[in-house]
């Protein structure tokens, strides 16, 4: 693919205008794009079994988006460095719709869990091009406000999926397909808008090279990782041979892809990024910030269901003072960054109010009332919204123009694995827990410690309604404890995010587009 050669003297630039209007149609398909992770959480229970299927689907119909969205975020990268960023993005969206059309039509899971390979494979170009295309279109110096914006919507998506996909379920009319249904006219409306608003200079390259061998062997580890940590403690024990042959499959696999990629022309992920003092420290903090966004956000909408015995859609509206503290922090920081060129202080000060925010968490029971659990979920959000875009933004503003797409996927993809890495294990902590405290409060009640097990002798997700009361309250008890137990795991992994990001340096924000910038890089 031969492009449209830009001018060696520079980029055109981008009115403020067509920058807020391209914007508009981008953080439409992000907000949809990551919808589609987290909507389905309160309704699974009623799709498995509206169409018959067993537990194993359950987590599959999450983990197959999973895993096609994170392990293919570093090709979308590479893509966007080699090819038309516009085309690139339009062909996400269209399969991000595709896929939806599919998963809401399913008549049996196997077409379902498909469609959400097909979902995943879309939203991962969409999660890594957006924020490449805003970095080509905008100067750091300038990136801040939209940065911002852009960690509003990505932390609202996240937070407020449950939210939807509650209401969705418990209103008769609508239904579970509407969960998938409900992102296609907005996808529609976004592809519209960034095919009327969207113009991106084009690069002459004319040799295109992508090392699909590193990008199979990259995909083929992250998945098999990913899968054990998905199955482990479920299907099979952690400590097991098929976590070994898993774990040790994808370690090798990972491995010959760092092999594959240090001898490449032309790699999937530049090992030379990682030589990068900021590149690497704000990889290490996004696997950690990705830990502390989406494992808080999962755990806590079960807390309130069955901890403090919440409907869906109550648990969908308590999840609300997390989503306003990540939208007020994410958007204010951005605005003071571009006002006074700082950023630094930002993600300390965020990554530090992280720490606080699962500290408080830890501290809750059964008894916690709303108002305090809202408070303490509203101090983890402003900590997140702190930090999460702004160190894509830091790494940004310190690597060459044409290392902008491979910079910002890497970044967006280990967050995206530390998320569903750290899920998966903190689940099994969570799994462990509820059995051991479960098992030692209904034998002094003098109750048989498998009343609540499920046939694989596991114990079952408990419907509180169905439950006497002295039983009702220590499932309560039990769930409530082994969630604070999670938070205070998850306050020293906060603390490594923090002193990561205290050794970043400081660098001033450039001046000019990333367009701009590899227009200047351009050999004359």
């Amino acid at each position: 693919m031969t492009d449209t050669a830009v001018p060696a003297t520079g980029a055109p630039s981008t009115s403020r205008r067509d920058v807020i209007q391209a914007m508009t149609g981008l953080m439409l398909g992000m907000f949809v794009s990551i919808l589609a992770s987290t909507v389905v959480s309160n309704a699974l229970p009623r799709i498995i079994s509206d169409l018959d299927g067993s537990q194993s689907v359950y987590t599959w119909v999450v983990t197959a988006e999973l895993l096609a969205m994170t392990a293919t975020v570093p090709l979308w990268g590479k893509l966007a460095d080699l090819y038309s960023r516009k085309l690139l993005i339009q062909l996400s969206l269209g399969l991000f719709v595709v896929g939806s059309l599919l998963a809401g039509f399913s008549p049996n899971v196997e077409v379902l869990i498909v469609s959400r390979v097909v979902q995943g494979l879309g939203a991962g170009g969409m999660t890594a091009l957006s924020t490449i295309v805003m970095a080509a279109m905008i100067p750091p110096r300038e990136l801040g406000r939209y940065a911002g914006l852009f960690g509003a919507v990505f932390g609202i998506g996240t937070v407020a999926g449950p939210l939807i996909g509650g209401f969705l379920v418990d209103t008769s009319w609508l239904g579970w397909r509407w969960c998938f249904f409900i992102g296609v006219p907005f996808t529609l409306a976004a592809i519209v808008l960034l095919q009327r608003t969207l113009h991106l200079p084009l690069v002459r390259k004319d040799s295109v090279r992508i090392d699909y061998l590193g990008a199979a062997l990259i995909t083929g580890g992250v998945s098999t990782l990913l899968i054990w940590s998905t199955l482990a403690g479920g299907s099979f024990e952690w400590v097991s041979a098929w976590s070994a042959v898993l774990v040790g499959g994808g370690v090798l696999l990972l491995a010959l892809a760092v092999w594959v990629e240090s001898r490449a022309a032309d790699p999937v992920v530049p090992l030379r990024l990682f030589a990068n003092r900021t590149v690497s420290l704000t990889t290490i903090a996004s696997v950690l910030v990705g830990v502390a966004m989406f494992g808080g956000t999962v755990f806590l909408s079960q807390y309130f269901q069955i901890g403090l015995g919440k409907t869906p859609t109550q648990a969908g509206l308590m999840s609300l003072p997390m989503v306003f503290g990540l939208f007020l922090s994410s958007t204010i920081a951005g605005q003071l960054i571009t006002k006074w060129g700082r950023w630094k202080v930002f993600l300390v000060a965020g990554a530090a109010i992280m720490v606080v925010g699962m500290l408080l968490l830890s501290t809750i029971d059964a008894n916690t009332t709303v108002l305090v659990v809202g408070v303490h979920m509203a101090v983890l959000g402003v900590g997140v919204g702190m930090v999460m875009q702004n160190l894509v933004l830091a790494a940004q503003n310190d690597v060459p123009a044409k290392d902008l797409g491979a910079t910002t996927s890497t970044l967006t993809f280990f967050r995206s694995l530390g998320g569903s890495i750290g899920v998966s294990a903190l689940g099994a902590v969570l799994a462990n827990r509820v059995s051991t405290l479960m098992t030692e409060k209904l034998t002094a009640l003098g109750v048989p410690a498998d009343m609540l097990a499920s046939g694989g002798g596991h114990t079952a997700v408990p419907d509180l309604s169905a439950l006497p009361e002295p039983i009702r309250l220590v499932v309560r008890d039990v769930y409530a404890t082994a969630t604070a137990e999670l938070f205070l795991i998850g306050a020293p992994i906060a603390a490594i995010a923090l002193l990561a990001v205290l050794f970043i340096k400081e660098k001033p924000l450039k001046e000019q587009s990333g367009d701009e910038r590899l227009a200047a890089e351009l050999p004359h």
